[in-house]
């Protein structure tokens, strides 16, 4: 009987040690939908925040919804079925999420936007993203850096505007940002946009699809530039810029006479990277993405905890039915001169990964 009681007592321990252990790794489910897989960054952002919320005790439930809107509905409603806790979306289609949220909304489950606004729902609780009004006018800055520096004698610059994808708010943002800096310039007549196309109704390039860019562009220099030289393209987003590139290659600009026009980016991927070391992208902007993991996981843990999250903007971001309590972060210009110190300090990249 002695024996019994003490395998009882040991049991009993053995329980009581374990369970708290158990609870503490059973924060509840936290879904996480991704737009797609075919960039990089989107791969990144959803493999660190599913390792970050491990660690922090949550179950994340990760999925790509492949640019695919109906996949990515399907997708949500699953997580909430599943008991998600919180979900965070990054959208496709910003606009088309108002009526799954709702059945989130009616299930108790928050809803955080991840990087990309969720439109027209009063069911987004709160938003993770940079600054993306300043990812514009850095964009915009380098552009006119670089016409400075590469054609200092030539006046007017003659330069083509690339938006991103209509269904995607920050486009806007990113375009509205950096004509804050072109407009002016181009009122003046410093810089001439010859094809006459502005406006995102006109420049926006949907999906942020880089052979769309690509075919838009090889159409822009067999219609407009036969004679006259391109000078610059304004582009929001490396995997466009690539594409851009590709078109202005194809005609010869990067050999003979003919210099490489002045080309911008965002997300320093790593393709864009390596071209701008080559001389050929002039910059790029750089998000550390697993900063605005870290943001989004916090927020979730002050979600779960009863508290409120901390936020730095609540004024900018109004998605159509109300103003989204937003953290901003602070995306950084990125060009041949500081490429490898600052993406490199940063550990984002390896010396060996940029250079290879």
């Amino acid at each position: 009987m002695k024996k019994l009681g003490a395998l009882i007592a040991s049991f009993a321990i053995g329980i009581a040690s374990f369970a708290p252990m158990a609870f503490a790794q059973d924060k509840g489910v936290v879904g996480i939908s991704m737009p797609t897989k075919t960039s990089t960054r989107w791969i990144s952002d959803g493999e660190t925040m599913e390792k970050l919320f491990k660690e922090a005790g949550y179950t994340p439930d990760l999925q790509f919804a492949d640019d695919d809107i109906p996949n990515q509905l399907a997708q949500i409603e699953n997580m909430v079925t599943k008991g998600a806790k919180v979900l965070v979306i990054g959208a496709i289609d910003g606009t088309t999420l108002s009526d799954i949220l709702q059945k989130a909304a009616d299930a108790g489950v928050k809803v955080i936007a991840y990087d990309r606004l969720i439109r027209d729902s009063g069911n987004v609780d709160y938003y993770a993203t940079f600054d993306n009004f300043q990812v514009g006018v850095l964009q915009a800055t380098s552009l006119v850096n670089g016409l400075k520096a590469k054609f200092p004698d030539t006046k007017p610059w003659n330069v083509e505007l690339f938006g991103g994808s209509p269904d995607d708010n920050n486009a806007f943002f990113f375009y509205d940002g950096a004509m804050s800096v072109l407009q002016p310039m181009i009122d003046s007549g410093e810089i001439v946009v010859k094809s006459g196309q502005m406006g995102m109704d006109q420049v926006g390039t949907l999906r942020w699809d880089g052979t769309v860019a690509q075919a838009r562009m090889e159409n822009l220099l067999s219609s407009t530039y036969t004679e006259d030289k391109l000078h610059g393209a304004l582009s929001p987003y490396d995997g466009l810029s690539i594409g851009i590139l590709s078109a202005l290659k194809g005609v010869g600009y990067g050999s003979g006479d003919m210099a490489m026009p002045v080309v911008t980016g965002q997300d320093a991927e790593l393709p864009s990277v390596k071209s701008i070391l080559a001389d050929e992208q002039s910059s790029t902007v750089f998000k550390d993405t697993r900063e605005l993991a870290k943001v989004t996981v916090a927020m979730v843990d002050a979600i779960m905890g009863g508290k409120t999250p901390e936020v730095n903007d609540e004024k900018t971001y109004n998605n159509g039915v109300k103003v989204v309590p937003s953290y901003l972060l602070k995306p950084v210009a990125v060009d041949k001169s500081n490429a490898k110190d600052i993406l490199v300090g940063a550990g984002y990249y390896t010396a060996e990964q940029i250079d290879n």
